[in-house]
This record gives C-alpha cells, structure tokens and sequence, in this order.
C-alpha cells in the first residue's frame, strides 16, 4: 500500500458526524480541502462529491439486498446531478441534458451537497434523518451567506432536473424470462434455483446510449463448436469448488473481484491527482453513466440470447451434441452463481466501461486505480487499464461462474460503448 499524502485535519463537525453515520472512513480517505476554508480564486476541492457518492450505497442499500448492478442506477443518477450542479456554476464541461446555467457567485460545493441529498431524500424518504446529517456536515465547509443559498438551490433544481428525466425509465418492472431444460438454454441455477433477478435491467432506459441494442454482440459460439468446448473445458478445470487447477493467486482474484469498491477507487483517484470539484464531479459522472449502460447492454443480451450457465452446462454436456464435452454431474464452481444468464457477463461490461472512461478522460493508459475490495479485505493498485481488464476477465473464469467468451465479448462491448459515449456527453465546453 502507498502512504497517503499529507493533509489538513478534517473538521471536527465533519469526522463526528460521518462516524455517526457510517461514514468515518469515507470522512479520513477523502480530500480536505473545502470551500469553506480555500483561498479565494483557489480551486474548490472535491472532497463532497466524494463524500456523496460513497454515501449512497448505505443508503439505498441499508440492509444489503440490492445487487451490485442494481446499486449501479444510483450511482448514476446521485452522481449525474451532482456533476449538472457543479458545471452548471463552474463551467468547462457541458451539462448532461441540461441547458440551464447556475449563478456565477453560487457555490458549487453547497450545490454539489444539496443534489445529492435532495435526489436521495425525495427516492429514499426512510433514510432522511441520516441524510440530514451528511448533509448538515457539508454545509458547515461552506461559509454561510448569499454563496451558499444559491448552490443549494441550484443543486436542489438539478436533483429534480435528473429525477424527472427518469421518471418511467423502467425500474423494478416486471420482465419475464421463461426458462426451458433445453440445452444451452437458462435455467435457475443450483444451489438456490432462483428464477432471473433483475431482469429488468435490461429494458431499464440506458442514460448514455440510444439502445442497447446498439452494442449487442454477436450470438455466442455454437454448443457443437471447438470454442464453446474449450471455454466449458477451462472453466471446468479453472472454476471448479474442489480439485481446481487454480493457483492461490487465481483463487484469490476470484474472491477479490466478487465486491469491489468502485466509489471509493474514484476518490481516492481523484484525492491523490488532486482533482477540484468540476473533475471530480466529472470523473464520478461519466464512469458511473458508462457503468449504468454497460450493465443495460449486458442484461440486454442475457434477455435476448438467454445462455446456460456453466454449472448447468458441464452438468448436462451430455446433451450438448458436442463431442468434445462431457459431463460431470455433481460439479460445482467456486463462487455461487448469480440468478441469470452467462452470455454476456456484467461483471466484465462494466470492467471495460469503467477502464475505457478513465483513459478517456486521463488520456493515458495509465489509470492508477487503488480499488479495494470487500470481498477479501484487501486493495489491489491497477496503474494500466489492461492489467485491470485482463483480472476482470479471468475473475469471472477461475470464479467458475461465466465462460471466457462471456468475459472477452463483454470486456470488449464495455469498452466501444464507453467510447462512443465519451465522444457524445461530459465534454469540454467549446470556447
């Protein structure tokens, strides 16, 4: 691990708060330089968005039963309004689907705290009095006075701007899937055999792409091709429970990548660069965006291709038709497998979303990525975005839970649709 740099003490109002509300480490890992506290004329630091966007897992997902894919609709959403409430003061960058422009004497940091509170409180009421908490705790960085009455409003206008351009976008609707024992087509996975969760992810309306059609791949190999046969052999080999060929490393990245902190990663990013709030609020809003599409596409092309899982397919390969497989009835993968289907795997989308953002926006391939996981307690630093989506893709193999083909064509889609997105939204105001 790396020494932070130094830095000024976080206020007093600041720590306890945060420790009241979870946020405690959020509070000591973020920058802390404030408004409140900058020179005039000096860059306002990002230190709240950060804040902000690690505050919204506790709260839309107190008790843990979201997935990881469905946290991701808010990310978005938290960290797209907070981005429209800082460039729509500050400038530099061009709104996302926004024409209106903030007061210059605003303060972008109470705009930034009061979007994200705002967007949160109205889709969450239940957590209200610990938002209110945070909430208090970023104001008091920010001098009381005309400054900050207006960045509250204007962040407040922005969380409804966003709001209202999701409304009806297809959250929690009912999508069914209809499962059939054929073969290679989904069914409920053991142990749990639950029926596909969060199918409709994949008609939520995307926030970057037209369609997710748009990047839907090609159909996945053949059940009688030598690919198919050699991607159910590796995994097979690689992602078994018991008798695996992994090493310790291979299982440990597997295990790593079950529940990476993204959010974190980001500050943290962002703290060491030394990134002021328009960046950081920029950094944070197209990742997240680009993350969000890429789980639609991915959901997208389960619903449309509907693909066994390889626990079902090395189980059943005697009913392949493909020579080159046979089956092992009582196998078992490593990691549980999730409630849908393998062609494409969201896991590795996203990876390929998130690492073609940053670069992107970094304009280097070097992205220097401290991202820690809570799946194993550890952080791993990724400094090039091809080492990052090289363990995305094997996680998901020595996981035993997708097949390769699941994890390079999805990788791959990550990265085109982020592409494309870059080129269309976040993007320098023209002078």
């Amino acid at each position: 691990m790396r020494r932070r740099r130094a830095g000024r003490p976080a206020s007093r109002v600041a720590v306890a708060v945060a420790a009241t509300t979870g946020l405690a480490a959020l509070a000591a890992a973020v920058p802390h330089a404030t408004a409140g506290t900058a020179r005039p004329g000096a860059p306002v630091s990002g230190e709240v968005v950060a804040e902000w966007l690690g505050a919204v897992t506790g709260t839309v997902d107190p008790e843990g039963g979201l997935t990881i894919p469905e946290e991701t609709v808010w990310h978005a959403l938290v960290s797209t309004a907070v981005y429209n409430a800082v460039v729509g003061i500050e400038g530099r960058y061009e709104p996302y689907r926004w024409s209106v422009r903030g007061p210059r004497t605003a303060s972008s940091q109470a705009a930034a705290a009061a979007a994200a509170h705002r967007l949160l409180r109205l889709s969450f009421p239940a957590a209200a009095h610990r938002l209110r908490e945070v909430y208090a705790a970023s104001l008091a960085r920010v001098p009381d006075g005309r400054a900050e009455d207006e960045g509250v409003a204007f962040g407040e206008r922005a969380a409804d701007h966003v709001l209202a351009l999701r409304a009806g976008d297809g959250r929690g609707a009912s999508v069914p899937f209809p499962s059939r024992p054929a073969p290679g087509v989904w069914r409920p996975t053991p142990p749990g055999h639950q029926p596909f969760a969060s199918a409709w992810l994949g008609r939520l309306r995307p926030m970057l792409i037209d369609s997710p059609a748009r990047f839907r791949p090609p159909a996945p190999p053949r059940l009688t091709s030598a690919r198919y046969a050699r991607d159910l052999a590796e995994v097979r080999t690689f992602g078994a429970k018991k008798g695996s060929a992994r090493t310790p490393w291979q299982t440990e990245t597997a295990l790593y990548f079950t529940n990476v902190d993204v959010q974190k990663a980001l500050g943290d990013h962002a703290d060491r660069h030394r990134l002021d709030i328009v960046d950081t609020a920029r950094l944070y809003a197209a990742a997240n965006t680009a993350q969000l599409d890429a789980v639609v596409t991915a959901w997208d092309a389960k619903l449309h291709y509907g693909t066994w899982r390889p626990v079902t397919a090395i189980r059943e390969a005697d009913r392949d038709g493909n020579p080159a497989t046979r089956a092992d009835p009582g196998w078992e993968p490593l990691l549980t497998t999730p409630p849908h289907p393998d062609y494409l795997s969201g896991h590795a989308v996203t990876g390929g979303a998130l690492t073609r953002t940053l670069t992107g926006l970094l304009g280097t391939s070097r992205i220097d990525l401290f991202l820690p996981s809570r799946g194993t307690g550890t952080t791993r630093h990724y400094r090039h975005a091809h080492a990052y989506n090289r363990d995305v893709v094997n996680a998901r193999v020595w996981g035993g839970i997708h097949t390769r083909t699941a994890d390079t064509v999805g990788n791959a889609t990550g990265q085109r649709l982020a592409a494309w997105a870059l080129e269309r939204y976040f993007r320098p105001v023209r002078a």
